[in-house]
């Protein structure tokens, strides 16, 4: 059957115009909000829903497949087990994946995404999760990259293109500075606009420029004020308005407040519906529609941007198939191999790694070790076959397990080690593990951090079990290795006791196979922090945190105790690295930190202007006997010192030993600019900056500087 749509040289935007000209009010609202597509509270499961975050019922007679959507970007998530047996690949968390620097690893990772996610039948995920990390302690931390807005940006578009190329529509979210979760349906995230442009709406600017999502989710919180769902500054001046996005804005589940002045603002989705205190776009939209208080060509616009979006990623020209194979284990080596660039080695005193094979005697201790890699939890938690799950949280209705991926680390290490005897113990018997680990050659001991959706982590620390443990360990026992697995950033106070710590995030499918790698040298780590660790969390911009008991953290839920603004103006857009800069503090770990079993130096830095764009061009060597990756990072800062120093460029770049290149890094230049918020633009500051080749924020090798005449550009033509 031939429809429309299908004429050809037309665009997305036309054969999106063909469609709605042709839809009935009914089939309008049918896609401007739906309920939850999972059996909640007795509700049964929507007729052709396939089991997951929302559908969208068929339009047969003008060939529109339904919409079934699913959470996202670590992998297809199976809520509540509604799909009995289901399997899918566990990514590692996006920490990790930003760990890597490299965002060719992010656009594959989101292709294996996408590809499971049209084989299983959903053609839109809420993947693309871009807000930056303001709070070390914040439950979704490792769903998220890190707290630099061009790192950020680059890698969530690179994976929402990653998706997107297997006709899969993608989000981003959650727009924006929705940076905690405690008190997240409560709390106003407060600053000025000038640091929300330099920061957190930069990162979603250049991810939303580079992976061109089909639609941007709004976050719980509200901002200066106003819930993000109804904030007109943010949907309509920054985000349709400024930014020119073509796609829609479907609310987060639960989180819609208004009909009319939700839709006024720009919002043009109510997604989980039935989670919302009404169904505010269906009856009450209507009513105000009748009211003449939103026309009805606002009501075609909202349809049409969805329709669009589906249209330019070719989610409707070709439909989900009924049938397919998904290489599972292919998968898997690519979620291995990413992890493999992700772990960071965050200490190696003596050179303590890579450990030798053949030894005698090891011990491996702690993290459920012996079965699998722990994970994060809610809405992006994914179980493949094999998991390991074991109570969590309750997350919206629903028991969220906390999840351990089933690839042991324990069975790795005695497959790299060819040791004679690998031995494990799960550490709750703390004299057991002190006599084991004073008769083993070398002891690694897992540390671990779990994190969930709608629960920040209380404080930094491991618990007093484990720091314990780990004490006790390196003291009978002077080659005790510690590897962490956790949501984010941890203190350590044994780290003076222990040789040698690595930081191994949430890594997914794969994760023991690459931790025993980095362990055993088959792996060299070449993996750098995407965020700061602070040595505690006197050293935050706000040191306590919200106590959970006297607020609101799930949808739906009354609130207690009214709005809560919260001063995001302390640090402004000075987020994570910058804090620490312009407070002049030493972090336990700097952003961009990360060793390496070789070695690498910098060499002929060169500055190189072509017309308006700046470059950076310099020679990185391999000085060392093996091979590795490394991540020159440039950082940009002015004389004037209007702004501490920002990261301005980074490339990941693989060598032999003894193998030297030369690198050409050009300057974002949305990071060298202000926000003028009196004029509206983007400002140069006329005057000389420093171009600062460094290994992290806080180990510069060398630095030039170059003179930028003043400039001031606006959006649209303004």
């Amino acid at each position: 059957m031939n429809y429309d749509w299908q004429q050809p040289h037309l665009t997305a935007d036309e054969k999106a115009q063909r469609v709605v000209s042709q839809m009935t009010t009914e089939e309008k609202f049918a896609w401007l909000s739906g309920p939850m597509a999972i059996p909640l509270d007795e509700t049964p499961l929507p007729q052709g829903a396939l089991g997951s975050a929302a559908y969208y019922p068929a339009i047969p007679r003008l060939g529109i497949p339904a919409m079934q959507q699913s959470d996202a970007s670590l992998g297809i998530t199976n809520p509540g087990n509604v799909r009995p047996g289901d399997n899918a690949t566990a990514l590692a968390s996006g920490l990790l994946r930003a760990a890597t620097f490299n965002p060719e690893m992010a656009e594959l990772s989101g292709e294996i995404v996408g590809e499971e996610a049209a084989i299983k039948g959903f053609n839109v995920m809420l993947a693309g999760g871009a807000n930056l990390v303001r709070e070390p302690r914040g439950g979704r931390n490792f769903e998220y990259l890190s707290e630099d807005p061009l790192l950020t940006g680059i890698m969530a578009g690179h994976s929402i293109r990653g998706i997107q190329s297997k006709h899969v529509a993608s989000t981003i979210k959650h727009f924006a500075v929705n940076a905690q979760e405690t008190g997240r349906v409560t709390v106003s995230s407060d600053m000025s606009e000038s640091a929300l442009r330099e920061s957190d709406l930069l990162a979603f600017e250049i991810a939303i420029a580079l992976g061109q999502p089909a639609a941007v989710m709004p976050g719980y919180n509200l901002v200066n004020g106003d819930w993000c769902s109804e904030n007109a500054f943010l949907l309509s001046e920054v985000l349709k308005g400024d930014w020119q996005f073509p796609g829609w804005v479907m609310a987060d589940w639960g989180a819609t407040h208004s009909s009319a002045r939700a839709v006024r603002a720009g919002l043009d989705v109510e997604s989980g519906a039935n989670l919302d205190t009404q169904v505010w776009f269906d009856q009450p939209l209507k009513q105000v529609v009748a009211d003449g208080l939103v026309s009805q060509e606002r009501i075609d616009d909202m349809v049409r941007r969805i329709m669009r979006s589906l249209f330019s990623i070719g989610a409707i020209e070709h439909p989900c198939p009924t049938y397919g194979h998904i290489d599972y284990m292919a998968h898997r080596l690519v979620a291995q191999r990413e992890a493999e660039q992700g772990i960071v080695l965050l200490k190696n005193d003596n050179q303590t790694l890579p450990l030798a094979r053949g030894a005698t005697k090891l011990l491996v201790i702690g993290a459920h070790a012996d079965h699998g890699v722990l994970s994060g939890g809610g809405s992006a938690s994914v179980t493949p076959v094999g998991s390991l799950c074991l109570p969590g949280v309750d997350f919206m209705g629903l028991q969220t397990s906390k999840v351990y991926h089933p690839s042991s680390p324990l069975w790795a290490i005695r497959a790299e080690s060819g040791a004679a005897e690998v031995s494990y113990l799960s550490g709750d018997n703390l004299a057991e593990a002190v006599s084991a680990a004073r008769q083993a050659d070398a002891v690694m001991v897992f540390g671990e951090e779990w994190r969930s959706e709608g629960l920040d982590a209380c404080g930094m620390a491991l618990s007093d079990a484990q720091n314990t443990l780990i004490a006790a360990l390196a003291a009978v026992n002077t080659h005790t290795i510690v590897v962490l697995e956790t949501g984010g950033p941890v203190t350590m106070p044994w780290l003076d006791r222990v040789p040698a710590v690595v930081q191994a995030w949430y890594p997914g499918a794969g994760g023991g196979e690459a931790i025993a790698g980095v362990l055993f040298g088959r792996v060299n780590p070449s993996g750098r922090l995407p965020v700061t660790f602070p040595s505690d969390e006197t050293q935050l911009p706000r040191p306590q945190q919200i106590d959970p008991e006297t607020t609101t953290s799930m949808p739906g839920v009354p609130v207690k105790g009214g709005i809560i603004p919260l001063d995001y103006s302390i640090e402004g857009s000075d987020v994570g690295y910058r804090w620490f800069t312009r407070t002049q503090q030493t972090p336990l770990f700097p952003f961009g930190f990360g060793l390496s079993y070789t070695a690498f130096s910098y060499a002929d830095l060169q500055i190189e202007r072509v017309q308006d764009e700046v470059c950076a061009i310099f020679t990185v060597t391999n000085s060392g006997d093996r091979a590795g990756a490394d991540v020159p990072m440039i950082f940009i800062q002015p004389e004037s010192g209007r702004y501490v120093a920002r990261l301005a460029a980074f490339q990941r770049v693989f060598l032999q030993p003894g193998e030297s290149c030369q690198l050409r890094l050009p300057l974002d230049h949305r990071v060298i600019c202000c926000w003028d918020e009196a004029n509206q633009k983007w400002v140069t500051e006329a005057g000389y900056y420093r171009l600062l080749l460094s290994k992290n924020a806080q180990e510069v090798v060398l630095q030039d500087r170059v003179e930028l005449e003043a400039k001031a550009t606006g959006y649209n033509g303004r």
